[in-house]
This record gives C-alpha cells, structure tokens and sequence, in this order.
C-alpha cells in the first residue's frame, strides 16, 4: 500500500512538474513574441521618423520641385503642376446667389450659395448629390454633359434665384465647375483637355470642354453658363481669397489629396496670358517624391502592389485612401510573425485595404478603458475577438505612428510653398484645408499644426495659419462662378 501511495505521489509530482515545465515554456514564448512585437513597433517607429531637420529637408525638396517645374525643367520635378487660367479669385466682394458643379468619380454634387458680400459668410446653402447610372459613364462626353444639364434644370426649378442676379442687367447668370480629379490646364471659356480618370469618355480630350457643358445647358433651358473649369483644391482657394486676402494656398487633405497656390506671373516663364495681376497653380502634388522621405518596408510594398507603382508616392503617404492600408500591413506582420491577435491569422486582416481612414480614426482618437473602442473596431473590421489590452495598445501605436508621420509630411510641404513664395519672415499666409483628415481627425490636425510650429518656431509660426476651408464640398464652384472674372462674362 506504501509502495502505491509513493508511486502515486511521485506520479503527481511528475505531472505538476510537467504542467510547470509547459506552462513556463508558454510564458518565454509569450514573452519571445510580446518581445517581437515591440521589435516590429521600435523599428517602425524609428524608420517613420520626422524630426525638423528631415522635415526642413522635404519642405525644400518641395521648393526645388516646384521651381524646376515652373521652368519646364521635368527632368528635375516629380511634380506635374498645372496652370489653371481663371485670371482673378474672388475679392470678397461678391454678392447674390450662385450655381456650382462638383463633378466627382461616380457622382457629381449640385448647389448653390448666396453671397452677402463684405466677406460675410455665405448662406442659403443647398446640396444635391447625383448619381452618376453606369451607361452615363460608358458614353461620351455629350451624353454625360446632357444628363448634368437635366440634373441641374430641376435643381434650379427647386431652388431658384429670386435676387438680384436674375435682373435683366445680369441675364446670364454664371455656373462654377469643379473637377476632384486633374484638369490639364483648366481654362476660363474655352477648355482645353481633361484627363477623365474615373471615365471612358477620352473624346473630350483637346476639346472644349467649356463649350459642350454650355451647348447642353443651352439645350435643355438652363440659363446658366460655365465661365471657369478647374479642380476643386483650386475651388477651396478660391473660398479661402473670399474671406481673407492673405489666402495663398490650399489644401485637400481626404481619401486623394492635392495643393494650389498662387505665384506671381513672372515666375511662370510660358504663360498664356502674362498680363494676369496672379496666377493659380496646381502642384498635383500627390507624385511629389525626394529621397528624404521617410519610406519603409510597408510603404514599398504598398506601392509595389498598388494600381499606379511608382507613382502619387507622398499621396500614399499622407492621404486617407492610404494610411488605413498602412496600419492594416504593419498589423498583419505582427498577425502573423508574433501571434498579436492569437495563433490563427483573421482572414480580413489579409484583405487590402479593409481598414478606413475614419475607423483607424476611431481608434487612434480612443481614450475609454481598456480601448473598448479598439476592441468594437477590431472585431468589426477584421473579424477580431480575442484582442488583449495590450495588443490594443499596440493597435493604437501603430496608428499614432502612421497618422503622425502623414500629418508631418504634408505640414512640411505646406511651408515648403509658403518658402517658395518667400513670405515666410516678413508676410501673414493663410492656407485653407478641407478634407476628413483634417477636419475630422482630430490628432491628425494637431500633428499637423504643430509640425509647422516646430519648425517656425515662435518667432515665425504666426505668419503661417492653417484654417478649415469654408462652407464644406464643392462650395469652391460657387466662389468660382462669383468671381470678378466671371462676373465680367458676357457684359
């Protein structure tokens, strides 16, 4: 009986000695794989970093790009910058109602303002957004035109304008236009081209697109006529000259991302019209490239295996179409190389771009318990569970990390155009910014501003002041359409 009892305890004592071995073991392979997390995050961290000095770097990256680009000098710029001839933005001045047009990738957005003047802020703001049908697409250009025309009778029926800029003095009211997408050398009265991306309408390639627009609008009883044609950073700037003349710039910083500016005529050697008081540029700076941007494993990979690589590089960087995709790489690596979120991989974790700009959002802005927030989002985006606090904590990182790195880029290519300018020491620069990412991502914003701060300086950063762009999506084709230009339209 002594003999079982002591071959039973000895038998005990094996097993518990077996789970202690199994469970220590687990442990160093927890902490082994806690360890290569923290690996991944340090050197991605590192490898994302944008001191001032690196930020200094890429403003004047950003100044040279633009210089070589305004001689024609291409095989120096990674920029394609285009001259857009509107001939004068708004004064703030302007009063009465307008009409504007956002044609955007599969839809196109209608409305209308009315200008008080004075800089006073505009009202009686209203907004349609159309559907673009699938066979409209398909067709040409005077199909699509045909159908906006349609679109925009029955909008102006519903919202007419019964000021005074339907008096018999000013018949021919004015309709801005706007493109989310690059215009080659959007002119007033005569368009030249557009590069249709997101149709299969290239027949109006080197044609008027100015004159189709207004052959449809005269065809279907809209006395309305377009009088500029210009991609919608320019539109913001427009807004932004409305209320403040010190407006030199904009920004579009949402799912695509872009600049304008306005440089004096004797910096553009070829242009047309070099009796223009100013001119407006835009950078089309998504393509903006250097070598000192700070570009790792993930950004190459993302590029590599994107529609367009090798190109829209600071886009990829810095826009929300993009660093949601980022995180989601940084996160599948540790998925899979340190069991971040458990043994098994999420099948959607692998899925591009299944992570948006508002949910990285969401949880990068997550300040509850535990990152309750994080958890929801995990669990919704990519099928997550089983999320641990501190994996979370990492989520969270990544995010940080992402989101700060993007934000400081595009603040340092916006002092990079105020450099270009050289109003930097001596003149107050305001730049108007639309866009999700800034508007509505709160530590985006602030990373942003205070990469301008740092590297300004106290001294300095007050000549630079970034702004929210005025009245929201498409109202640049109403500042646009008001403008001491167009006004003259016709008279």
């Amino acid at each position: 009986m002594r003999k079982e009892v002591v071959v039973a305890s000895a038998t005990a004592a094996a097993a518990v000695l077996a789970a202690a071995a199994l469970l220590r073991q687990w442990k160093q392979r927890k902490d082994r794989k806690w360890k290569q997390t923290q690996d991944i995050l340090r050197k991605f961290s590192r490898e994302c970093a944008t001191p001032v000095p690196k930020l200094w770097e890429i403003a004047k990256a950003m100044v040279s790009n633009i210089e070589a680009s305004l001689s024609s000098n291409q095989t120096n710029t990674t920029l394609s910058m285009l001259v857009s001839y509107i001939g004068s933005l708004p004064t703030g001045g302007e009063e009465g109602l307008y009409y504007g047009i956002n044609l955007r990738g599969t839809n196109f957005l209608i409305l209308c303002a009315r200008l008080g003047g004075k800089n006073e802020p505009i009202s009686d703001i209203h907004r349609e957004e159309i559907p673009i049908p699938s066979n409209v697409m398909a067709a040409t250009s005077k199909v699509l035109f045909d159908f906006i025309a349609v679109e925009l009778r029955n909008f102006v029926s519903a919202h007419p304008d019964k000021g005074e800029n339907n008096t018999l003095e000013n018949k021919e009211r004015k309709l801005g236009f706007i493109i989310s997408y690059p215009v080659d050398q959007a002119v007033v009265f005569s368009g030249t081209a557009i590069r249709w991306n997101r149709f299969s309408a290239d027949d109006t390639v080197g044609k008027g697109l100015v004159s189709q627009i207004n052959q449809a609008l005269e065809k279907h009883g809209v006395d309305l006529r377009v009088s500029t044609m210009v991609d919608d950073t320019i539109g913001d700037l427009a807004g932004g000259r409305y209320y403040n003349r010190d407006c030199v710039a904009a920004v579009t910083l949402g799912m695509g991302t872009n600049a304008a500016y306005v440089e004096s005529p004797e910096a553009v050697p070829k242009l047309l019209n070099p009796h223009s008081s100013e001119v407006v540029i835009s950078l089309n700076w998504g393509d903006f490239s250097s070598p000192h941007l700070p570009i790792t494993e993930f950004d190459a990979c993302l590029d590599a295996e994107s529609s367009n690589p090798g190109h829209r590089i600071f886009e990829k960087l810095i826009s929300g179409m993009y660093l949601g995709e980022t995180v989601r790489r940084v996160l599948l690596k540790m998925a899979q190389e340190t069991a971040l979120f458990g043994d098994t991989v999420p099948l959607e974790l692998a899925t591009p771009y299944q992570l948006r700009a508002p949910d990285m959002a969401a949880m990068h802005q997550d300040t509850s318990n535990d990152r309750e927030v994080v958890s929801e989002k995990l669990k919704e985006v990519f099928g997550i569970t089983n999320s641990t606090p501190s994996a979370r904590e990492v989520v969270t990182e990544v995010c940080d990390i992402v989101a700060e790195r993007g934000a400081r880029l595009a603040g340092a290519a916006i002092v990079g155009i105020i450099k270009k300018l050289g109003r930097i020491e001596n003149r107050r620069n305001v730049v108007a910014v639309e866009g999700g990412l800034y508007e509505h991502y709160r530590v985006f914003r602030n990373y942003l501003d205070s990469s301008v701060w740092e590297m300004l300086g106290n001294h300095l950063s007050d000549n630079v002041i970034i702004e929210i762009a005025h009245g929201g999506s498409g109202t640049g084709a109403v500042f646009l359409a008001a403008s001491p230009l167009s006004n003259s339209v016709g008279s």
